[in-house]
């Protein structure tokens, strides 16, 4: 049987990215955390992490981590089911979720969950085709993600489509683009993307043009809110869904540099098989507002 004391400090590490952050969150000395690492590996008889900056599981460190976020969630609704008042604190869940749903509609989606129940969220963000990952390596216990095909030991619902278009100020289009949205225009033209994982603004082009131009300008922004500014400032084009172009579209601040194209982006839930009353419940809330929210048609 494992001591749990000694898999929380690998886990803390992992989640706080240092074995110093680990030993402030756990309230014990560096060396102490270092000890119960050293023991938890001669326990297994493997190397759990690696000691690199910022320290990297191993695969072993990574099912390890993913069995004790599995058994800490079941012993959080144990404790909640017989009451045990010396906890008198909160419950907690770890999710990843992609930036654009995060800034444009979860909040909505699970506002009553937090309103009803006493947890604290841990809120992972990567893009939604970066966001699975962070459920296998077991660092979330749920995650939303473009991927459509369950992992072994997970349940997967449909959430429905972001749609995304490309967008650019007028001002920028009649400097750019002013005979359109060419292969030609696209080589010169200063670009944004979200962030180096992001690759929906290649799909675009290799969509619409038939190529990605080897020559391709681009700023990199990963923040929604300022993302969407800068395409408005006139500084670069860039792919922005529907929920945040619809109001700009209506006030000409952008214009759409190819009305007939755009990409839809499907969104999947993907949470651990856990007979674990609160995840059920995010899971509920999250996946049938959701459907109302991105407008799910099937």
């Amino acid at each position: 049987m494992f001591d749990y004391k000694l898999v929380e400090a690998l886990a803390m590490v992992s989640r706080e990215g240092s074995f110093d952050k680990a030993a402030k969150a756990l309230y014990i000395t560096q060396s102490a955390v270092s000890q119960r690492v050293k023991l938890l590996e001669e326990s297994m008889g493997q190397v759990l992490i690696a000691r690199t900056t910022p320290p990297r599981m191993t695969v072993a460190g990574r099912k390890l981590l993913k069995h004790y976020l599995q058994v800490k969630r079941l012993e959080d609704d144990l404790t909640e089911e017989i009451g045990n008042p010396a906890t008198g604190g909160f419950a907690s869940l770890a999710v990843g979720i992609n930036a654009d749903s995060l800034a444009i509609w979860v909040l909505e989606a699970i506002h009553p969950f937090l309103l009803e129940e006493q947890v604290l969220m841990e809120i992972r963000v990567e893009d939604q085709e970066q966001t699975h990952r962070l459920l296998k390596d077991g660092e979330v216990i749920g995650c939303i993600s473009s991927q459509e095909h369950p992992m072994q030991g997970c349940q997967i619902e449909y959430l429905g489509h972001m749609t995304y278009r490309m967008f650019a100020a007028p001002g920028f289009v009649a400097q750019w683009f002013p005979d359109g949205f060419t292969v030609e225009n696209v080589c010169k033209a200063p670009a944004l993307i979200f962030d180096r994982k992001d690759d929906l603004h290649h799909k675009y082009l290799h969509q619409v043009l038939g190529e990605v131009p080897t020559t391709l300008p681009a700023h990199y922004l990963p923040s929604v809110e300022k993302y969407c500014d800068f395409i408005t400032l006139g500084h670069a084009y860039g792919m922005l869904p529907d929920q945040q172009s619809t109001p700009l579209l209506h006030t000409n601040q952008i214009v759409d540099l190819s009305p007939d194209s755009h990409i839809s982006v499907k969104l999947y839930w993907h949470c651990w098989r856990l007979k674990s009353r609160l995840l059920e419940k995010f899971t509920q809330q999250l996946t049938s507002r959701a459907k109302t929210l991105l407008r799910c048609s099937g």
